[in-house]
């Protein structure tokens, strides 16, 4: 069985980025499976700009950042199996993948590194009346068949659902010709970025329907059109206030998942507000070896901070390779630890530190990551991401040591769909030996 250093899952913006800070930090046994045919992940179908501005400076498209790992990730001759299917991974880090060449294969792992992104809530998730006529899409199915396969899904769109992804292709259908007609949206705010509602809606003149949803698809071979109607308070369509559109089309941008079934299996605990691992601070599950990074971690809003959070776990499982190799020095020097090595037993990377702090998302913060973190061995500062539940303005962000306030800062607008951030030192923890909480929360100005 072949023994690799670090293995990755994963070869979108996450997967690449964590492979190659690995590597850089001499770490050579480096391997990214990947189950598409081809490098760079769901970047290849986003041909629009806006990529890159804060790792680059400088505006891509998605196949251009793409580009720019993928050219690292050769330059530093990281090997990477394209069209895998990994079907599991054990808790001693062996991973099962299956493809056509090589047909089933078991390698053995020191550290792996889940980057397997996310994926898009169906239309089965949603309960919507009606048959299953053609013309109902995904926003990334449609967006895939649209600039990676030249197909024209539709001419009459309605889109559900106000997600980066569902407002970029609005204004995408809009250049192909396709009349969109509404963009309907469940709750009473977006779920995309402000810039996305200017540059996607405002500035095509695309109405924006809050608090709207479908109740009803018509049509039996294909779509021929939707039934909106407004919901009240708890999200129930109120009647009366139905308004119907004949369409050919309805796009469906109703929220990310991230993928973790190999997660799941493998034991790690997930959150249940994120559907992704809990990480501490150096973005390990937990499952000693074991790290995760760029969405399947939890949904991020720029693809910049996927690539960043990446680099820092593929810098942390370089460390623990080396920590380990450290181990099995050491533990040829006497038998005893030769024998405790020998069982297999792996302690994470918080070993023999301090039992470690939980964050808390409290008062309209949603959830936060990482979820743990080790103030006594923590970097000198760590970048804590986390999203609001509503949109509120006015308001500040605030940090509590066990219940003692440590930072605030207002801001004038939070809303849901553009993360946030706070930054947490660790020369702010000297005077909290024993801290067993830290609170992240909003709260008034």
């Amino acid at each position: 069985m072949k023994t690799w250093d670090v293995v990755v899952i994963g070869g979108g913006p996450a997967g690449l980025a964590a492979a190659a800070a690995a590597r850089k930090q001499g770490i050579e046994d480096v391997l990214i499976l990947e189950r598409d045919q081809m490098l760079g992940g769901i970047l290849n179908q986003c041909i629009h700009n806006g990529f890159g501005l804060h790792t680059f400076k400088e505006e891509l498209t998605g196949p251009e950042y793409a580009d720019r790992f993928i050219k690292v990730v050769e330059e530093l001759k990281i090997p990477y199996h394209l069209n895998p299917m990994v079907l599991s991974i054990s808790k001693d880090k062996q991973v099962t993948y299956m493809n056509r060449e090589e047909g089933l294969v078991t390698i053995q792992a020191k550290t792996v590194v889940l980057a397997m992104g996310c994926r898009e809530r169906s239309r089965g998730a949603l309960n919507i009346p009606g048959f299953r006529p053609a013309g109902v899409y995904s926003a990334g199915t449609a967006q895939r068949l649209t600039n990676m396969e030249g197909k024209k899904v539709g001419r009459e769109v309605v889109i559900l659902g106000s997600g980066d992804i569902g407002l970029i292709m609005a204004r995408r259908m809009t250049l192909e010709g396709a009349k969109v007609k509404v963009v309907a949206e469940l709750m009473p705010y977006s779920g995309g970025l402000k810039r996305n509602i200017v540059q996607c809606l405002n500035d095509y003149g695309i109405p924006l329907k809050l608090s709207h949803t479908v109740v009803e698809i018509h049509g039996k071979e294909r779509v021929t059109g939707i039934t909106l109607a407004q919901v009240d308070d708890h999200r129930k369509p109120i009647p009366g206030t139905e308004e119907y559109y004949s369409c050919d089309t309805l796009l469906l941008s109703v929220g990310l998942i991230p993928e973790n079934e190999l997660t799941r299996g493998l034991g790690a605990d997930v959150s249940r507000v994120t559907s992704g691992p809990e990480v501490n601070d150096h973005l390990e599950t937990s499952v000693p070896g074991v790290f995760a990074c760029g969405n399947v971690l939890h949904v991020h809003d720029l693809v910049d901070y996927v690539s960043e959070e990446a680099a820092m776990a593929g810098q942390a499982a370089a460390e623990y390779v080396k920590e380990l190799e450290e181990r099995e020095k050491c533990a040829e020097k006497t038998d005893t630890e030769t024998s405790a090595l020998g069982d297999g037993e792996e302690v994470p990377m918080s070993e023999g530190h301090q039992s470690l702090v939980r964050l808390s998302a409290e008062n309209g913060v949603r959830y936060t990551v990482p979820q743990y973190l080790d103030p006594k061995h923590m970097k000198d500062q760590i970048i804590v991401r986390f999203r609001v539940d509503n949109v509120y303005k006015n308001r500040s962000i605030s940090v509590y040591y066990d219940g003692v306030k440590i930072q605030t800062r207002k801001k004038r607008v939070m809303a849901p769909g553009e993360m946030e951030q706070v930054i947490l030192k660790k020369d702010s923890f000297g005077d909290y030996p024993d801290l067993k909480k830290i609170t992240i929360c909003t709260e008034e100005a």
